[in-house]
């Protein structure tokens, strides 16, 4: 499709960060009462017995790292209240890693290692150091497995989120070492670079390896084998701009959420911490270990006591995580070895992300029924205008969710009762759209072309994308020529698993 077609068909005229993909579909709302009440019926209680059959758990951090990376926003306060639907002053959404580089080592040093104490800051980033602590049978010594932090347990990152639970923080330290990893690369393939140079080619190669991982094994986990190619090739038909990518409502507010329906009660996370190690790696813990321990449920009540555990000031070594447990790298059986699966794409929430600690009994106000995401998600989709399930997918050309899809299910019958089986929230449809077509295995045709092709969008819209500046790139790092994946991601960095076996040093 052409420029100037795109920018004709354009329903949006870039309208800022945020926007519609269907800014004339009429909206559906709904009162805070019955959404609250399908909002009860999400909570999952089967405990983790329903897991994806293929995908892999680690895919639902690398999905809560690339949110924070294309949503950064730096406004001040007061300038996201006068302006919720960020129409201006709001930097651009685009996957290229901002949240990890910050703007360099020139403008951000804190972020990166010198060489020499009399140096400015080189081409590589600050790792820092989890303190040594307890195995099976003796100590785990001390590991360069933790995110650079200051005194106070704070880290030294660009996206502070990035350390909110503990599966995300590890994931951004992975991403730091994969570009200290690439960087030593350069320094190999690439003789007589300046640090400049060689943090700007190794940023480059980093940051389009990381875009060909989103599109082709992120999202097409999650959709269809096929699909970007696809769409790329007979252009995007519904995320449309004119000159710089918006972030789609429809997609940050309904069909991105699919990762809560993803995210475990436990994790089996090293040797140490796992079924039949010291406890299991649950989903409370995940958040205790960190240096923001606390601070969601403290935003949502300030008076909300922090972790007696927390913030921490360095990770303890045998929570370092074990990578084969959370991407297929072809680890052979072991009896103390479990790989993590995510959970299956459907409606359901686990308890311990469906309702937020120290929620308050009463929950009859709005600022108390905030403890409960899938309501917290549900109203904000109606806040915002958004449209039903059922008008997107006929705006699309889809034929909608039959009513008798929608009502299965004990959550299916909540919404019917509240006649969302006839007008359905958009997130809720997605969700429900995967379960009733695909047992939950991959995202049903509206919740896959939103997410397709906003990506899509975002990586082309990109200008320093490996799409605009070299569209017959491929990827060159991994096992296959022309491939790229997670599992190559990690083995290229090559620190897979440092606690090993957890019985320490005696």
């Amino acid at each position: 499709m052409s420029r100037e077609s795109l920018q004709a068909l354009a329903g949006n005229g870039d309208p800022g960060k945020f926007g519609k993909m269907f800014p004339r579909l009429r909206s559906l709302h709904a009162e805070d009462d019955a959404l609250f009440e399908l909002a009860k019926a999400m909570r999952d209680t089967r405990g983790d017995t329903d897991d994806h059959p293929e995908l892999p758990a680690g895919y639902t951090y690398l999905g809560q790292f690339v949110d924070h990376d294309i949503t950064l926003d730096t406004t001040p306060l007061d300038k996201q209240r006068a302006d919720p639907l960020a129409t201006q002053n709001f930097r651009t959404p685009a996957l290229d890693l901002d949240s990890l580089y910050g703007d360099g080592p020139g403008l951000h040093p804190y972020l990166y290692a010198k060489e020499d104490i009399r140096k400015q800051p080189g081409p590589k980033f600050l790792i820092g150091k989890a303190v040594a602590s307890a195995g099976f049978n003796g100590t785990i010594p001390e590991l360069r497995n933790d995110l650079p932090r200051n005194a106070h347990g704070r880290a030294l990152i660009f996206d502070e989120r990035n350390d909110e639970n503990l599966l995300v923080a590890q994931f951004h330290l992975l991403m730091l070492k994969f570009h200290n990893a690439v960087v030593e690369h350069v320094k190999k393939t690439t003789k007589g670079l300046s640090d400049e140079e060689l943090f700007t080619e190794a940023r480059r190669i980093v940051t389009w390896h990381y875009q060909w991982i989103v599109l082709f094994d992120f999202v097409e986990r999650l959709t269809e084998r096929g699909l970007i190619r696809r769409i790329k090739h007979e252009g995007r038909r519904f995320y449309r701009f004119r000159s710089r990518p918006y972030m789609p409502a429809e997609f940050a507010a309904a069909a991105y959420r699919l990762g809560h329906s993803m995210v475990r009660e436990s994790y089996s996370h090293n040797a140490v911490f796992r079924p039949g190690g010291f406890t299991d790696g649950t989903l409370d813990l995940m958040f205790i270990f960190t240096g923001k321990s606390g601070q969601i449920a403290g935003e949502l009540a300030p008076e909300t006591p922090p972790s007696p555990l927390g913030p921490l000031r360095a990770l303890p070594s045998n929570w370092v995580i074990d990578w084969r447990r959370f991407f297929d790298l072809n680890t052979p059986p072991q009896d103390d070895f479990t790989l993590n699966r995510a959970r299956r794409i459907d409606p359901l929430i686990v308890p311990a992300l469906h309702t937020l600690p120290d929620h308050p009994a009463d929950m009859t106000t709005v600022a108390a029924r905030r403890f409960v995401l899938p309501f917290r998600n549900l109203r904000r989709g109606s806040q915002i205008g958004l449209p039903s399930g059922q008008d997107v997918a006929r705006a699309m050309g889809f034929e909608p969710l039959s009513e008798a899809k929608l009502a299965m299910g004990d959550d299916g019958e909540t919404a019917a009762r509240l006649g969302f089986h006839k007008a359905t929230p958009l997130w809720y449809y997605i969700l429900k759209e995967a379960e009733q077509l695909h047992s939950g295995t991959r995202l049903g045709p509206v919740g896959s072309t939103i997410i397709a092709e906003t990506f899509l969008g975002l990586v082309h819209g990109d200008q320093n994308s490996f799409m605009q500046k070299r569209s017959n790139w491929t990827p060159h790092l991994g096992d296959t020529p022309g491939d790229f994946t997670m599992a190559d991601l990690v083995k290229f960095v090559d620190d897979i698993n440092p606690v090993g076996d957890g019985k320490g040093e005696a």
